[in-house]
């Protein structure tokens, strides 16, 4: 039914995830059983933990629902939801063809990623006696491992050995590793609102009852989260996710000291961290709590590349047992060629140049949209937050039709973003990463006219 090719540089658990989403898309039914994971491996000859990460995404992304002892099943309401945009999405597509500049909030630049470097070690990896007829660790390749933790050691006093870290595909395949090594204790979840809308789902999805805690200019609200009943902390301290605010150190011990009181876990999620571009950041919690409390995850998406699929879990001894323990039928989720360089090169010193040279050129990008949207409407908007990651957050001080302004912006051949934060407070997620320095102000000046006529109808 799908088809797999080893060949090709996609990995395959992508490969599956991409054909099953069309399929559900355009084929299966609401409701519709899919094929077992070990039914599938059987089929398409490949492991079970490759399936599982297929669906690991989707379910993540809310195509299908898990049923205990029963399986995978395509979600119930997915298709009033898809009957619903149908129409507007096939034009909305058409559109979207011609866009010329796109603020993408989570974008890297194309020519960021250093292609020479990578095929030049790729094709090294390839030609040592690497084996690809075995299943490799489920935590990840030893080498890639060691590399991390001397990297999480020296640049965010992470307290850790390669013991400690598990090699993931990404930010889905972390959650859902630690949920299931953590959901025979885990009554409540509390988390930042608002907050990461994939984490929040990906909670909701696993039906355990969540409690919201408000963030403020220093942070989560102590108060809420002491009164809560949580045992489980999903927090970004170092930039948090919608303000990217950075929790201060005395408050991030009172969290480790609230989760050592009521006996909870925290998992701290160091969204943004390499991407600070004013002001050296703070120490992650992990290393204040001397590895116990604290499951850290980070990501190279944001900095490196998404298209590698390559995070890492940094997991307490107590909670590493328990990993061993669960998963030790599986195998690694990354494919061990992608491991392999990626370690040659952090340990050849080339991902150290990398980021100076992605915080470099980001913190130009940053500074120029700052000042062009400055110059053009800074007396009708307010810059929620800046000064590291690869948006700002921009909040208007006057009425204007959101959806009228994105819909003006692609005939305009522009792409914008919005985001809620609740409370009736709708803001603009404007990208800069993906741009090339010299098309900034162009963007932002075909921005400033569609801004003045969506507002001049609005007045009107």
């Amino acid at each position: 039914m799908y088809e797999v090719n080893s060949s090709l540089e996609k990995p395959i658990y992508v490969q599956l995830y991409e054909q099953i989403k069309e399929d559900i898309k355009n084929n299966l039914k609401a409701g519709e059983k899919l094929p077992s994971i070990r039914k599938m491996a059987t089929e398409y000859k490949i492991s079970k933990n490759t399936i599982q990460s297929a669906y690991n995404q989707l379910y993540a992304e809310g195509y299908i629902e898990s049923h205990p002892q029963k399986g995978y099943f395509v979600s119930e309401n997915l298709y009033e939801n898809f009957d619903k945009f149908e129409e507007i999405t096939i034009h909305k597509k058409a559109a979207e063809k011609n866009i010329k500049y796109d603020f993408y909030p989570a974008c890297l630049s194309e020519d960021i990623f250093p292609k020479k470097t990578w095929l030049r070690l790729y094709s090294k990896v390839l030609k040592s006696d690497l084996n690809l007829g075995i299943y490799y660790n489920s935590q990840g390749d030893i080498e890639l491992r060691t590399q991390i933790a001397k990297y999480l050691q020296n640049s965010r006093a992470v307290k850790c050995s390669f013991e400690n870290i598990v090699i993931t595909s990404g930010f889905a395949d972390s959650m859902h590793i630690i949920l299931a090594l953590l959901k025979k204790s885990i009554t409540k979840i509390a988390f930042e609102t608002p907050s990461y809308r994939v984490a929040k789902k990906i909670f909701e999805q696993n039906c355990f009852e969540l409690e919201e805690i408000p963030v403020g200019i220093h942070g989560i609200d102590l108060k809420t989260l002491k009164n809560s009943k949580a045992n489980l902390l999903y927090i970004t301290p170092s930039h948090q996710y919608n303000f990217g605010v950075t929790t201060p150190i005395a408050k991030r011990i009172e969290i480790i000291n609230w989760a050592k009181k009521n006996n909870c876990y925290i998992i701290e999620d160091d969204y943004d961290s390499e991407l600070s571009y004013n002001n050296r950041p703070i120490p992650a919690m992990q290393g204040i709590n001397n590895n116990k409390q604290v499951i850290y995850t980070g990501t190279f998406s944001k900095s490196f590349s998404p298209s590698l699929r390559v995070a890492y879990l940094v997991l307490p001894p107590k909670i590493l047992e328990m990993y061993k323990k669960e998963f030790d039928y599986s195998f690694s989720t990354v494919p061990i060629d992608i491991q392999k360089t990626l370690a040659l090169f952090i340990k050849e010193g080339f991902w150290d140049r990398h980021l100076r040279k992605v915080r470099t050129q980001n913190k130009k990008k940053h500074d120029i949209l700052k000042e062009a949207l400055n110059s053009k409407i800074g007396k009708e908007i307010k810059i929620l937050r800046e000064g590291s990651g690869l948006n700002l957050l921009i909040e208007p001080l006057i009425n204007i039709d959101f959806e009228k302004l994105k819909e003006k912006a692609i005939e305009n051949q522009i792409k914008i973003y919005t985001r809620d934060l609740g409370n009736n407070r709708q803001t603009l997620s404007m990208g800069f990463g993906g741009f090339k320095e010299n098309d900034i102000k162009k963007a932002v000046e075909i921005f400033e006219k569609v801004w003045q006529k969506v507002k001049k109808k609005e007045v009107d």
